[in-house]
């Protein structure tokens, strides 16, 4: 690391140095302790048990189980493919109602299967599904819902519940960022008829690549099983139409690996939640997404939420500023679901309900996290933030010339 910048004509952007010698990404791996895992590895590599259900793939449910509370956990090859056998276990066809701010992943895994992703606005405090808007989608034509935990947020379960149990509607939950998470002293994981994991390399706790499905309903439980390893129920016995979405043995031992430094990943996580919290306090227009400490929170995301024209400087530009300090901030989740293809094709009126959505998807910013990321980093990254916005007029007036060009270029 750098120097902190002390003027404007310090930024990177303007041609000083940059804050960071190497890039800092948001979802940076965590990799908790090497030896454990080399150990489990080389374990597995011994048995010469690499995939197919082995000790470590049931030892990894168990323990993921144990921490959400629930009865079942499938573990799966990635989050994606989870969704896809979770939403074909639970039969959902025609329509199903998503949010549009989410990871394309959530709407794919339902176009994937011919199934309509019909995409509803968001509450602005929450940024997840408005359960009024839901409820005015609902047609004929609807067989499920999917909510999902942004940030780690509950969605507001109990609504949703209340409507799929009215409706006659299959509940599922993309729990992608909520593992560890809690909603009114319950884990997620319990809610609807089942909640998916991601356990991405991105996520605070990974699998390398993995996912996993979760569920109190035993029924619903043995079918994901099946489907999962091709509908086998035994050699050579299949009895349902199913795919290949085991995970691997290697997977299920970084999870585990994971698993064990879990507190102390949350734990520097929070440490840098609360650093950020301290650094960006009072800042005009910057708000950071606040996490509630009466519930377990897993801290792995740190979200801002910019308002442009009270801090005079565009989410954009500011984005800019800090890739040229090599600090590789994220907008999540821009443009929005229904603006990337097949959506924006084939459902162009889609936007006209979805404002919400787009203005929340113009303003956020995710910045690094994670163990990767030191104290003195954290303080730096706010430094920059707060250096463009109290010499904002200064910034801006230096940025236009340079979005002239950048039009003129184009």
């Amino acid at each position: 690391m750098s120097g902190l910048h002390k003027t404007v004509g310090d930024l990177a952007i303007f041609g000083g140095k940059p804050a960071f010698a190497e890039a800092l990404h948001v979802g940076r791996p965590n990799l908790g302790n090497r030896q454990r895992l080399l150990e489990r590895i080389n374990d597995i590599l011994d048995s010469r048990w690499l995939t197919n259900h082995g000790r470590y793939v049931a030892e990894f449910e168990r323990r993921v189980a144990e921490v959400t509370g629930v009865a079942h956990c499938v573990a799966i090859c990635n989050g994606t493919v989870a969704l896809e056998i979770a939403i074909r276990a639970l039969n959902l066809r025609g329509e199903v109602i998503v949010p549009a701010f989410t990871f394309i992943a959530t709407a794919h895994a339902l176009q994937w299967q011919g199934i309509q992703p019909v995409f509803c606005d968001i509450d602005l405090l929450t940024h997840n599904l408005d359960p009024a808007q839901v409820e005015r989608l609902i047609t004929p034509r609807t067989t499920g819902i999917i909510g999902v935990h942004v940030w780690g947020r509950s969605c507001e379960v109990e609504r949703l519940e209340d409507l799929a149990r009215r409706h006659h509607l299959g509940l599922l939950f993309d729990a992608a960022h909520a593992f560890a998470c809690s909603h009114h002293g319950r884990m997620m994981g319990s809610f609807g008829d089942a909640e998916v994991f991601s356990f991405h390399a991105t996520k605070f706790a990974n699998t390398f690549e993995g996912g996993a499905i979760v569920t109190n309903n035993s029924e619903l439980a043995a079918r994901i099983r099946l489907m999962k390893n091709f509908g086998f129920a035994g050699k050579d016995h299949v009895v349902c139409l199913g795919t290949n979405g085991k995970m691997s043995e290697v997977s299920a031992a970084m999870g585990l690996t994971a698993l064990e430094s879990l507190e102390e990943i949350i734990a520097v996580n929070r440490r840098n939640y609360e650093l950020y919290r301290a650094g960006l306090a009072e800042l005009p227009g910057i708000r950071l997404v606040a996490y509630d400490p009466a519930q377990k929170n897993n801290y792995q995301y740190i979200v801002l939420v910019v308002d442009s024209a009270e801090v005079g400087i565009s989410r954009d530009d500011l984005v800019r500023i800090l890739h040229a300090e090599n600090v590789i901030a994220r907008r999540y989740f821009y443009p929005g679901c229904h603006r990337m293809e097949p959506y924006r094709s084939c459902c162009p009126q889609d936007g006209a309900s979805l404002a919400r959505t787009d203005l929340l998807s113009q303003s956020v910013i995710s910045l690094p996290t994670g163990t990767a990321v030191a104290p003195e980093t954290v303080q730096a990254i706010c430094g920059i933030v707060r250096l463009v916005v109290a010499h904002r007029r200064e910034v801006q007036r230096r940025l236009e010339p340079r979005s002239s060009e950048g039009a003129t270029a184009a």
